[in-house]
């Protein structure tokens, strides 16, 4: 049996830093549109503690990502395996990650992909080289993470 994981990111603004990791990996935003619905209507939840867009309801404090063909509970939107959730947290980041992504992406499409992330919102942080070049970059919200 396998264990699955969930990388859970602390952030200001979820909803943003999920969408930005969505477009960078290739995953979609969790729907949990329905589950929200109901827990509002059912007042199990304040409607302030619900973000719309368009016609999604979106966790003010929460959201997740996961891949495209991830299996998803039809009731709550969220995805039965490996995903990355980003919370909302009050403080603000104040130092180096003590953990980090490493997108690995070959050496042909690296400075590439560095441009897209880029235009995306992403910050070249600089380059290095050990055996095998990468770039170290920070997402919106300052989370260090390497391109290869």
């Amino acid at each position: 049996m396998t264990t699955r994981y969930q990388v859970v990111i602390d952030t200001p603004d979820p909803n943003e830093l999920a969408r930005f990791w969505a477009e960078a990996l290739g995953y979609v935003v969790e729907n949990h549109t329905p589950l929200l619905r109901r827990m509002v209507d059912t007042a199990e939840l304040e409607a302030d503690r619900v973000v719309r867009v368009a016609d999604r309801l979106y966790w003010l404090d929460f959201a997740a990502i996961c891949e495209p063909r991830a299996e998803v509970d039809p009731e709550t939107g969220i995805a039965r395996g490996d995903r990355i959730v980003f919370q909302r947290v009050p403080e603000p980041k104040t130092a180096k990650n003590r953990l980090h992504l490493d997108l690995e992406v070959g050496p042909d499409r690296r400075a590439a992909e560095v441009a897209r992330l880029e235009q995306l919102g992403a910050r070249r942080l600089y380059d290095g080289n050990l055996g095998g070049a990468w770039t170290t970059m920070a997402d919106p919200h300052g989370n260090e993470f390497c391109v290869q």
